[in-house]
């Protein structure tokens, strides 16, 4: 009997860009990683290089990023092999990602109704009305009350958390197996962040897809996912199960758990983190 591949491999994933003294500098130094249908969280500091890691599998890197790995492959397709057009097809409909802001990520002079359909119509053989169809299926999906009235607006005219929601469905319309979440609720408050997360959880569970959650929210992290990836300075420092964070052996890991606001508890002085020059290297 033979085991299931995993959906995602990754191996000494590397991004670099050059820098203005003509040198190159790596953002993200030999990230390791296997993921199947579950829920992987990658954790760290602001330019740890866990965003730069979901752009890379993506195909995402801004221009002039140069991205190489033994092997990054999604369903054993060798994504750096692949052609831009094989990328741009795999792209939005067996992967996808939601990025942190929907102000910046939706298109603001088209209709959202008209983005989500156009999204589907990109990767399946569907009509117009077939496709306005699943948009509204989508909306209602990810739990907004009046798919019909919401997709007749324009992204400007929704909240943050219900722009958040839009991204969601806009990004599983085609029923990708991959999705990467890049802070998805950096920006919501907390009872929107439940939800959110409840919407991704559902999705998960009943598509059987594989979920890459990026956040610099390790309490999050570790509530939400089933293991934990935990970055600095572009590398992976530690990898566990969340269920086993609390006995996390890297000094950075433990630093930021150290970190974590404790009810009941004095905390002055407050904790600071004691960066060390070895976990540099």
């Amino acid at each position: 009997m033979t085991s299931t591949p995993p959906l995602l491999e990754v191996q000494d994933l590397r991004v670099a860009y050059p820098g203005r003294d003509g040198g190159v500098t790596e953002v993200v130094r030999g990230v390791s990683f296997t993921l199947g249908r579950e829920r992987l969280g990658i954790v760290g500091e602001s330019g740890s290089g866990k965003s730069q890691t979901g752009r890379a599998i993506l195909g995402l890197t801004a221009p002039g990023g140069q991205v190489s790995a033994q092997r990054l492959a999604f369903k054993g397709t060798e994504l750096l092999r692949a052609t831009p057009a094989e990328r741009r097809a795999l792209r939005g409909g067996r992967m996808a990602m939601v990025l942190q802001d929907p102000k910046y990520s939706l298109n603001p002079v088209m209709r959202i109704g008209a983005q989500i359909a156009e999204t589907l119509r990109t990767h399946r053989p569907v009509s117009a009305r077939q496709a306005h169809e699943q948009a509204l299926q989508a909306l209602a999906a990810v739990q907004i009350d009046d798919p019909v009235r919401v997709a007749r607006l324009y992204p400007h005219e929704v909240s943050g958390g219900m722009g958040q929601r839009v991204m969601i469905a806009m990004m599983l319309v085609a029923g990708p197996e991959l999705l990467i979440a890049d802070e998805p609720t950096s920006a919501l408050d907390v009872t929107v962040q439940l939800e959110v997360l409840a919407i991704l959880d559902k999705l998960v569970s009943e598509r059987g897809m594989g979920l890459v959650f990026i956040s610099h929210d390790l309490r999050l992290v570790s509530s939400f996912c089933d293991r934990v990836l935990v970055m600095y300075a572009g590398r992976v420092v530690e990898e566990l199960a969340s269920a086993d964070l609390s006995q996390a052996q890297h000094p950075y890991t433990q630093g930021l758990l150290n970190c974590l606001p404790q009810l009941g508890a004095p905390r002055h002085p407050l904790p600071t983190l004691d960066r060390q020059a070895e976990w540099l290297l």
